[in-house]
């Protein structure tokens, strides 16, 4: 079933039942006049205290700048906290501060609501793969009314890093290797956690991060170096960004990495130059957990001191966790190497978003306890849950229709992740919880199968343990059955923040393991939980099917399950390239050609080309690409003109026509190759897409609509045009479309 625009609105309702407007309970001035007003009235300390964040109890990814973080409170020194959830605790948090602050000003409470609350959804990466926007508009509004309700004013989310290398382990929280798609899932995520209204108390600030380019580091190994051309950064990196930027995000976070040389947290091209002044963001700027700190380690900044300079010269508004802006911001100040102007426009901004969000009006508005419960885990949650599961499974190989699996077979589920709750949800998976409540696939299938004569469940093997004692009897199960399905993939830890990998192979024996049930002759599925690209040539070369699950959340098990057994026809499409072998990393679809491109194959002349000598260029899986348990043709591609004058605009259109035997959903791709530019081009680019669903039989006219907007890029004198010249516009179910046509722009 796709979300669409009735489904949204209705859910919409619901979520809006019990939220409020934060001004019902008094009258309070304008935003302007009364932070205007407040900061007269406010010292310099309290000014500082405005740009410091320290943590409390909760998950820290390094050292801690403020572990007495409650006498810190009292004291007045703390402008937010991170980490603290429930309403029980958050309130005596807030009443500390407030018992001890001055002139009543609020503390804000983050935390990483990445991909859901209390209810989780699939992975940023798995969410991606429905190409579903309204989708990940309503997971993200429901961990934003799950937290809310909950205490917490802010998440750290949405991550917008393009990612091309699946070594990196943080790949998993975002949208993947596309621009144009990932530009379009941080605005709708944006305007999922934030809504159109912050006074309403079911919403909270967004904070895009990283800023920026931290999804390029070297090697995939986090916290490395990034190098590139600005060219390049505006041209593939910086458009997410600039996208929730559009959708009125409220918070930026800076990255750990340098970039050209200079750590993201000091980098005044990055902070002041392009978000603040260039894009007129009107919100505020946190740091990365001690990035601040960091840059001393980049040797950037000789010490704290130095480094708390270069922060706020940047236009960094808060420390997080490093303790610098509070120990050294005002001697930087009375040495006049920061103005008072600076600390003020950090300290304004946080103030206005505290306003935003009515903590002026009533600090305790996030705090009720009825609220909380009759909030989270909610049944329409749950259900939403599924659905966005069941749209982010792929489905890359389905050799002789060997799925979806009948309930009348004999059915032999084995694998380290077969009867899982725990990796199940994936990393940053905030509050949920991770055994008891999560569905394992053992549960989803057992709640489709009555027979249970019929299903057998065994482990085999561990994700990376040695071990081989349990395989015999997961092999003599599988030899009585009449299809075995292997669960298999990562620990949930082997992705997200410091996860790098050098091998992205199945991890531990399980290929072993496969190779061995490959010995009983049997029809084999392979379901993967993971957050990123795997290496799976052997695995595609033989398994009769593959299906790729993500960590798909607190449902996951029944999406499993019911995808297994064609309750969901899976429409996933990869956002992100699997690549054949590692050696070929980074690799992407919209990459540039060389002067001797490799043309294939069929070409007997392939010696002295831009090739390897032991592989094919292609990967295994390219981006966009999955199957459907139906089948998809697309034909009469159509362009209402073969010429476009600029500022002008023309229309795509194909059939596309559902010739299996299922309904099913399909994304239809849109990619524009410019021929000759004044710099090069990429061979394609992700230009519009669109999700379809035929019923059997049915057929479709898709229709899109090319401005010459969308053939800007950065020409020889780095200026943002379209130039006159030819295009190619290709239309298919995945990057390697194939029905092509063209047209000229011209002058």
């Amino acid at each position: 079933m796709r979300f669409n625009t009735t489904l949204l609105l209705l859910l919409a309702f619901s979520l809006s039942m019990h939220a409020q407007k934060k001004k019902a309970d008094k009258k309070i001035k304008p935003r302007d006049e009364f932070v205007a007003e407040l900061m007269a009235k406010m010292t310099i300390d309290e000014k500082i205290a405005q740009t410091v964040q320290f943590t409390a109890d909760g998950t820290v990814t390094g050292p801690k700048g403020g572990d007495n973080f409650i006498n810190e409170i009292k004291k007045g020194n703390v402008g937010s906290i991170l980490n603290a959830t429930g309403v029980k605790y958050t309130r005596e948090l807030q009443k500390l501060n407030l018992d001890n602050s001055r002139l009543k000003i609020p503390l804000l409470f983050g935390y990483d609501v990445i991909h859901g609350y209390r209810t989780i959804f699939p992975i940023t990466l798995g969410e991606t793969a429905g190409w579903d926007l309204e989708g990940a508009e309503l997971s993200a509004r429901i961990a934003a009314d799950e937290a809310a309700a909950s205490g917490i004013h802010w998440t750290f989310a949405p991550m917008v890093d393009i990612a091309r290398d699946p070594r990196w382990g943080r790949v998993s929280e975002g949208s993947g290797e596309d621009t144009y798609l990932g530009s379009k899932m941080a605005y709708a995520r944006v305007k999922g956690f934030q809504g159109n209204d912050l006074s309403l108390n079911n919403t909270i600030l967004a904070c895009t991060k990283h800023f920026a380019a931290y999804g390029a580091a070297e090697a995939g190994r986090d916290y490395n170096t990034v190098d590139m051309s600005e060219r390049v950064l505006r041209e593939t990196y910086l458009p997410p960004f600039k996208a929730t930027v559009d959708a009125g995000v409220k918070t930026f976070m800076t990255s750990f990495n340098e970039i050209s040389g200079v750590p993201a947290t000091g980098n005044k091209f990055l902070v002041n130059g392009i978000l603040k002044n260039e894009w007129k963001f009107d919100g505020f700027v946190v740091t990365d957990y001690t990035g601040m700190n960091e840059m001393i380690y980049h040797g950037f900044a000789k010490d704290s001191m130095q480094a708390g300079e270069l922060a706020m010269v940047a236009g960094v508004d808060m420390d997080m966790v490093g303790g610098i802006y509070l120990k050294k911001l005002k001697k930087l100040l009375n040495e006049g190497r920061v103005t008072e102007a600076q600390i003020n426009d950090a300290c304004r901004r946080i103030l206005e978003a505290k306003y935003d969000l009515g903590l002026f009006e009533d600090p305790y508005r996030y705090n009720d306890e009825k609220r909380e419960a009759a909030t989270i885990t909610k049944k329409e949650y749950l259900d939403a849950a599924l659905r966005i599961a069941n749209k982010s499974m792929v489905l890359l190989k389905n050799n002789n229709n060997v799925l979806p699996l009948h309930k009348e077979q004999k059915v032999a589920f084995v694998g380290p992740l077969v009867s899982d709750d725990w990796n199940i949800i994936g990393s940053w998976a905030a509050t949920g919880d991770r055994q008891g409540f999560a569905v394992s696939v053992q549960e989803g299938v057992n709640k489709i199968i009555t027979d249970k004569s019929k299903v057998t469940f065994d482990k085999g093997v561990e994700i990376v343990d040695q071990r081989r004692d349990m395989m015999q009897k997961a092999l003599d199960n599988a030899r009585k059955a009449d299809v075995i399905v292997a669960v298999m993939g990562e620990f949930e830890n082997m992705t997200g923040e410091a996860a790098s990998r050098t091998n992205i192979d199945l991890p531990g024996i399980q290929k072993e393991f496969l190779a061995e049930l490959k010995k009983l002759g049997k029809p084999i599925v392979l379901v993967l939980m993971n957050g990123r690209p795997l290496t799976l040539s052997w695995e595609n070369e033989n398994m009769d099917a593959i299906l790729e699950a993500w960590f798909p959340g607190t449902m996951g098990g029944d999406a499993i399950a019911q995808t297994l057994y064609g309750i969901n026809n899976p429409g996933g499409k990869l956002p992100i390239t699997f690549p054949r072998n590692l050696g070929q990393v980074p690799l992407y679809y919209n990459h540039k050609n060389t002067g001797r491109p490799y043309l294939g194959a069929s070409d007997p002349e392939q010696k002295y080309k831009s090739r390897y000598i032991d592989s094919d260029n292609s990967p295994l899986y390219p981006f966009g690409y999955g199957l459907s348990y139906t089948k998809f043709d697309y034909s009469n591609l159509k362009l209402s003109s073969k010429s476009i004058s600029m500022g002008g605009k023309i229309k795509v259109s194909v059939d596309v026509a559902n010739t299996g035997n299922y309904d099913g959903e399909e994304v239809v791709q849109l990619y524009v190759k410019d021929e000759f530019g004044s710099v090069t081009r990429p061979v394609k680019e992700l230009k519009g897409f669109r999700k379809l669903i035929l019923k059997k039989g049915e057929k479709k006219t898709v229709e899109f609509e090319i401005s010459t907007n969308d053939l800007r890029f950065y020409n020889i004198d780095m200026k943002f045009v379209a130039e006159p010249g030819d295009f190619e516009v290709s239309v298919g179910g995945s990057s390697d479309a194939n029905l092509k046509d063209k047209f000229v722009l011209v002058k």
